[in-house]
């Protein structure tokens, strides 16, 4: 199955004019998105809302993960579980094994760890994975869901729900950064620093709000934030975003054409 390509950064789909965007994404992932925006003739500003670490207990994860060696279908929820995950998995898969990954940067990520991804859908999400025609009649499989600490669990209860035998394996954890200093400069400094927030999770927004406190909670909400769904929209409207713009995906190139259009309204 074909794996969507990272936006080529030679032809920028605008010019963002000197946009000033607070990336949040963890330190490790948010570098390919900051030179597409500094391609793109924006200001990227990195700070990191969210620490990836690996699990708390790597034997135990390893003892879950054995039965992965008579597993239907491992499912991989994203890029970061597709690296941790790796190191601890079985060193012998089914040959027919189905490798889920939820979107693009999970395929690369798997493909970069010598998986390939046979199930990738189009819709970059669990709704589109659920969707997908080889996870529909799942009754007696065994299916794998390599994850994080936290974070949704609808595919886990819609799969156990069609019958399905299903195993969940935290690989990875998301932690608060100890980021008081930066954070309290980021603040202090909000007005010309910050134009728009790109947050890719609840995690990150929650983190967000924790960091900086309530003075910059209120930066937040008057400022305009770009998020990856419109689940993830309603929860932020909920925290009192005012200015919430809903890429089409979590991909660096949906996030850029995003910060296009935002770019744009304000001329």
């Amino acid at each position: 199955m074909p794996v969507p390509e990272p936006l080529n950064q030679a032809n920028p789909p605008c010019n963002l004019a000197g946009l000033s965007v607070l990336v949040t994404r963890p330190e490790q992932q948010s570098e390919s998105l900051c030179e597409l925006i500094q391609a793109a003739h924006g200001r990227p500003i990195r700070f990191p809302a969210i620490e990836i670490l690996g699990p708390a207990d790597k034997h135990a994860a390893r003892a879950e993960l054995r039965g992965a060696s008579r597993a239907d279908v491992l499912i991989f929820v994203s890029a970061n579980a597709a690296n941790y995950a790796f190191p601890l998995l079985p060193e012998q898969l089914p040959l027919d094994i189905g490798i889920a990954a939820v979107g693009g940067a999970t395929a690369r990520a798997l493909t970069g760890n010598g998986l390939e991804p046979t199930l990738v859908p189009q819709r970059m999400d669990s709704e589109g994975l659920l969707a997908l025609p080889a996870l529909q009649d799942v009754a007696g499989k065994s299916i794998y869901i390599l994850r994080g600490n936290g974070g949704r669990e609808f595919l886990y209860q819609t799969l156990r729900e069609r019958g399905a035998q299903v195993h969940q394996v935290e690989v990875y954890r998301r932690d608060l950064p100890q980021r008081r200093a930066a954070a309290a400069n980021l603040v202090s400094g909000w007005g010309h620093l910050v134009q728009v927030v790109v947050a890719t999770s609840n995690a990150i927004v929650d983190n967000l709000y924790t960091l900086l406190g309530d003075e910059g909670a209120g930066h937040l909400r008057a400022t305009p934030m770009v998020v990856v769904s419109q689940r993830m929209a309603e929860y932020v409207i909920g925290l009192g975003c005012e200015q919430v713009h809903v890429a089409n995906s979590a991909t660096d190139a949906d996030l850029l054409v995003c910060l296009c259009e935002i770019e744009e309204s304000l001329h």
